[in-house]
């Protein structure tokens, strides 16, 4: 009788509910994920891939940049020869463009022939940029009417006259910064309409005079009208 009394007091010290704690009660220790060294490998190489084929790209691309370098934006202005340009459009033009001879103080940006498709005006155009990066754009036509003149203008009241190269120029001013000058002189009108100083106006318009005067030679036929 001892005997079977010691295996069951055995039992029920080894069984699973002999201190009161269920299988269930058990906790579970977290599963981490082993990833294998031939798969760790591989995505190590795909790293290193990536990386050395984008030093090839900055490396074959380097030297195109270098050639290749972008305009400073206070330094680059366009060269433009207005002369040659106005010589080719004098036999269209009817009259000699004016080519105003300002040395290197100003510098042209365009220069070109407009035949006057969208206004009914022919005009020769040459813009300027001034000493002062400010901008100044000519247009010469012997057609000049009231009402082309008004758009040339930005529809700007005469406010008074400025002398410039021994001409009283008609000065338009709204006040709100653009500004612009007019000559009826030999067969032409000249407008010069922009935002910069009335000094460098008058220097542009100065030198307008000038090569007018120099070229003095003007085909102007009867039904076209300069009128101011």
């Amino acid at each position: 009788m001892g005997d079977y009394r010691e295996v069951s007091e055995m039992q029920e010290k080894t069984s699973p509910g002999a201190n009161g704690d269920g299988a269930g009660t058990a906790e579970t220790a977290p599963v981490r994920p082993v990833i294998p060294a031939a798969a760790a490998k591989r995505a190590n190489a795909s790293v290193i891939g990536m990386v050395v084929a984008l030093v090839v790209s900055i490396a074959a691309f380097l030297p195109v940049i270098l050639m290749n370098p972008l305009p400073k934006s206070d330094g680059f202005h366009p060269d433009i020869d207005v002369s040659a340009v106005a010589r080719n459009a004098t036999d269209v033009a009817g009259f000699t463009p004016v080519t105003p001879d300002t040395g290197k103080s100003f510098t042209s940006n365009y220069a070109r022939w407009e035949s006057g498709s969208g206004t009914g005006v022919p005009t020769w155009e040459v813009g300027y940029l001034t000493p002062n990066e400010s901008f100044i754009g000519l247009v010469q036509t012997r057609q000049s009417n009231p009402t082309w003149l008004v758009q040339q203008t930005r529809s700007a009241p005469v406010t008074g006259t400025r002398a410039a190269g021994g001409q009283d120029w008609k000065l338009h001013d709204t006040g709100k910064g653009e500004k612009s000058m007019v000559l009826n002189y030999r067969g032409t009108t000249v407008v010069l309409t922009g935002s910069a100083q009335l000094d460098e106006f008058g220097e542009l318009a100065a030198a307008v005079v000038q090569s007018m005067e120099a070229n003095p030679a003007v085909t102007v036929s009867p039904s076209a009208s300069t009128a101011p």
